[in-house]
């Protein structure tokens, strides 16, 4: 349906966004006139959490979908540990900042990089790498305190490049130990 709707109602969509016609909820965007909502969640051990789709990672999704901007190729999970819950104007620049990205190798994850978003192919609405869910290997001396996580297209840890397309603060804190392995998963639909 995402591709579809957005496609077919090219010059609506984009209106909405120019003349501020749409709605930021817990669960994702409604676009009221079009009776539309785009959404997404994480998923990992504990559950699903709602995301929030920032103002800049809604733009890129209907600049390619709708408009002339290049796709682009790969997308990245990350993790944070601040005590932040996302807002409408969170963008790839302030994120690490804002949320206190986990950024070290050695209280954090091992890899010097964000994890890769391997979704499989869009069907019915949806995409998503539930069946490839991101591994980030816990590296600590004690324990990880993991608050939220986030979708961005820079690959580099703490980078302030490239587009935020979701964040979202967990209900509750993911405390993770030195050699787990932390699975998440991050899906977006579209429903009308």
């Amino acid at each position: 349906m995402l591709g579809k709707d957005i496609i077919k109602h090219a010059r609506e969509f984009s209106r909405y966004i120019r003349d501020f016609k749409y709605e930021e909820t817990d669960t994702g965007i409604l676009f009221p006139e079009a009776k539309t909502r785009i959404a997404g969640l994480y998923e990992d051990h504990l559950g699903q959490t709602p995301n929030l789709i920032p103002t800049q990672g809604l733009n890129h999704i209907l600049d390619v979908a709708i408009s002339d901007e290049a796709k682009l190729t790969n997308f990245y999970l990350a993790l944070y540990s601040g005590n932040y819950t996302p807002v409408a104007g969170l963008t790839a620049a302030s994120f690490a900042g804002d949320a206190t990205e986990i950024t070290s190798t050695s209280e954090g994850y091992t890899g010097a990089n964000r994890i890769a978003w391997l979704p499989a192919n869009p069907a019915s609405g949806v995409i998503d790498n539930y069946a490839s869910k991101a591994a980030f290997t816990i590296q600590t001396a004690t324990t990880l305190d993991i608050l939220g996580a986030a979708l961005l297209s820079a690959q580099t840890r703490g980078a302030t490049s490239g587009v935020i397309i979701s964040a979202a603060k967990f209900a509750t804190t993911r405390t993770e130990n030195n050699a787990n392995v932390y699975n998440l998963g991050f899906r977006i639909t579209s429903t009308g």
